[in-house]
Order: C-alpha cells, then sequence, then structure tokens
C-alpha cells in the first residue's frame, strides 16, 4: 500500500481472509471507507511542526508502576491440568480442529 494510496477492498479483503472473517459486500465498502479516512487522518498528524514540542513521558504525572511484584511458585502437574478435561488424549487437551484446509 503506497503513501497516496486508501484502504482498498482488494486489501480489505486479503485482510478479511486472513482473520477468517467472512464479511459481506455491504461491510466491506464500509470498512474500506472507514479505514482509508483513518489512514488520511494519520497523514495529516504526520504534517504537524513539532519542533518546538517537548515529548511527553507520560500524561499523568506521578503515576508508579501498578503491576504486582513477580512470584514463582510450583504450577500444576499434567495430571492436575487434565484432571478436568473432558477430551485429553496422550497426556495432552484434545480440541477441535479450527484451521480450514
Amino acid at each position: 500500500m503506497s503513501n497516496n494510496e486508501g484502504f482498498s477492498k482488494d486489501i480489505l479483503e486479503h485482510v478479511s481472509k486472513l482473520a477468517l472473517l467472512d464479511l459481506s459486500e455491504e461491510e466491506k465498502e464500509k470498512f474500506s471507507q472507514q479505514l482509508t479516512d483513518l489512514l488520511n487522518y494519520f497523514k495529516k498528524l504526520n504534517e504537524l511542526d513539532t519542533t518546538n514540542v517537548e515529548p511527553m513521558i507520560h500524561p499523568i504525572e506521578g503515576l508508579k508502576n501498578v503491576f504486582r511484584e513477580d512470584k514463582t511458585w510450583d504450577s500444576l502437574t499434567n495430571e492436575e491440568a487434565l484432571q478436568n478435561a473432558k477430551h485429553k488424549r496422550e497426556g495432552y487437551f484434545k480440541a477441535p480442529r479450527i484451521l480450514k484446509d
């Protein structure tokens, strides 16, 4: 996709196929236009002069890391993990096939 090109219907069809989404023709038209508008908006932002603007570290000053401390603990054994599984095979969870041929 070049800089002058929008988000074409062909590109949208390719991406939707990769994502295993079945879109109607109406949805393809709608999403193609919306994504083109979004890309055009970001192109406008690239045109702004930001030479005298200092980069922001974080919009909320004084914010501290809210993540918990990493602690190790014993994990489940294979038998414990599979004990409630309805479908299992050779020590693994058995699930239905999700990819098409």
